[in-house]
């Protein structure tokens, strides 16, 4: 907690030095920053200094205590104040009640009165600075657990996994009239040749989360999961999804992120998918596949940044280091269990090839053949035994096909899962080592996951399962067991030993170990130590 500053306001000099001496000899937590002579110097200090508390004397030649109280009162509502005045008389205390002045000390002013008035506005200030600290660590928990929300619940909607959901239901959940909606898929593409590394990817996302945060408040927009570098984005409209008045308002949201986007100094290029807007939640699906095929095209399409979709939405045959690409980025995904992050990439490579009507059924059975055969490799490479096989039967319609593949993938996804689910003792076993050895850290799931390689959300599933608690709440528990074992050495402070186990705030820290031991730190060692 950081001192709180004091502002000594009296005509007498002799006055404004004893209490100056006073306050500062005998208080840790206060600091006196300046002393004024009259109302108008304490109005142009409380301006410059933004003190916490004013000891304001009443009766000054000029501007009183009572004049200057409002005006300070004006420019900064928050300032406490204690009135100092040898007029004992209601008019004059009653004035000062009015703006908000709780204490009133009479001169000559007893030590104790002084350091009586000066704890109870202190503790007040301390108590309000905690509520509001708080309430931000509160509104950032929140808006981090609406994120990772928003996240599942745009890949449900793209997988087509919710088909129950009524515009009717979206407006009363959020608050508004919503008739429609469509998804972009924004691309990064670095300007040389070297990969985004994991910071650039999440400095990235970062960005677009602000971005939507502050410049579309009065929009409704959820941002689903990043696959890779591309991110897909769910705008949610009031209007009718009317080709014109759709078009006009999602090229406003382009041309604004492009503007923004050139300002913010990230080392790459940005393209943009659009698919087309609609009237139901389940045809979302649709909408992403659209923008998908739109995007895969503008990536072929030299000095253009954006693409709408088309009604036909077609896309053109990616090439062999197309394939070979959406292959690698596949098998990962297929390797860690991935089921969204693998439906996303299969969905996207199935845009390449199944909107084009040039695309030959046998050109289609070979890259899933291949594809195939690569993932039986790497499950035997990992020793994992599936008996399963899928055998292609060559279909005029391609969607056959497409369906066939994603129906086997999906099998052998959810069997993966099952195996890395069986050797997931090994994997927590690893997370809690490194959580063990990082706990002082600012240490997050997201870091814990990408160390085991596992998704955050399948990490943190997998805690709940096995341990019955959530990995904030293991992380506490060995944070707090920690602070247990360095509180029998007497010669550390409470606050070192806050800042050793991972905290940053020694109030936070206190109420985080009663809470899990049920006595306060200082409690805790008295117990302990005695």
């Amino acid at each position: 907690m950081s001192l709180l500053k004091i502002l000594i306001v009296d005509d007498e000099v002799l006055e404004r030095k004893a209490l100056t001496k006073m306050i500062n000899s005998s208080f840790g937590n206060v600091t006196v920053i300046g002393e004024a002579p009259n109302g108008r110097k304490a109005i142009e200090m409380a301006r410059e200094h933004k003190p916490d508390i004013i000891f304001m004397d009443i009766k000054m030649p000029g501007i009183d205590g009572v004049q200057a109280v409002k005006e300070i009162k004006k420019s900064d509502p928050g300032i406490r104040i204690i009135m100092v005045s040898a007029f004992n008389t209601f008019e004059y205390a009653k004035e000062v009640m009015q703006q908000g002045v709780k204490e009133y000390i009479l001169k000559p002013s007893r030590k104790q009165d002084i350091f009586d008035s000066l704890l109870r506005v202190s503790s007040e200030i301390i108590e309000e600075r905690k509520q509001i600290e708080e309430q931000k660590s509160l509104k950032e928990n929140l808006e981090r657990a609406v994120s990772i929300a928003q996240k599942e619940w745009v890949s449900s909607l793209i997988l087509n996994q919710v088909q129950d959901i009524t515009f009717d239901e979206w407006s009363q959940l959020l608050g508004v009239e919503i008739t429609s909606g469509y998804i972009m898929i924004l691309s990064l593409l670095p300007l040389e040749k070297d990969d985004f590394q994991l910071n650039d990817k999440q400095n990235w996302y970062r960005w677009l989360k602000n971005f939507f945060k502050s410049d579309f408040k009065n929009q409704e927009v959820l941002m689903g999961p990043m696959t890779e570098t591309q991110v897909p984005v769910l705008f949610l409209c009031k209007q009718t999804p009317e080709t014109v008045h759709f078009k006009t308002l999602a090229q406003g949201v382009i041309d604004h992120l492009l503007a923004q986007f050139q300002k913010s100094h990230i080392n790459a290029e940005l393209r943009i998918g659009v698919g087309l807007p609609y009237s139901h939640g389940h045809e979302f699906n649709k909408s992403y596949h659209e923008a998908v095929s739109a995007l895969n095209l503008l990536l072929k399409t030299p000095n253009r940044k954006y693409l709408f979709a088309s009604k036909q939405g077609a896309a053109e045959l990616p090439t062999a280091s197309d394939v070979r690409e959406v292959e690698k980025k596949l098998l990962d995904a297929v390797r860690q269990g991935d089921l969204n992050q693998v439906m996303f990439i299969f969905d996207s490579f199935s845009a390449k090839l199944a909107v084009n009507d040039g695309l030959k059924a046998p050109m289609v059975k070979k890259s899933f053949d291949e594809l195939f055969i690569l993932i039986s490799r790497m499950l035997h490479d990992l020793g994992i035994h599936y008996e399963k096989s899928l055998e292609i039967k060559e279909s005029k319609d391609t969607s056959d096909m497409f369906d066939m593949c994603k129906s086997h993938l999906l099998s052998v996804v959810q069997h993966i899962q099952v195996w890395r689910n069986s050797h997931a003792k090994g994997m927590l076993h690893k997370a809690k080592e490194y959580i063990e050895n990082h706990y002082a850290d600012s240490i997050t799931l997201e870091q814990v996951a990408d160390y085991v390689e596992l998704s955050p959300f399948y990490l943190s599933k997998l805690f709940k399962e096995r341990f019955g608690m959530t990995f904030i709440d293991y992380v506490t528990e060995i944070r707090i067991k920690q602070a247990k074992i360095e509180m029998i050495d007497a010669s550390k402070s409470l606050k070192e030993i806050c800042y050793s186990v991972g905290y940053k705030d020694p109030n936070y820290f206190s109420r985080v170990f009663k809470k899990q031991t049920g006595l306060s730190p200082t409690e805790f060692r008295r117990e302990t130590v005695s």
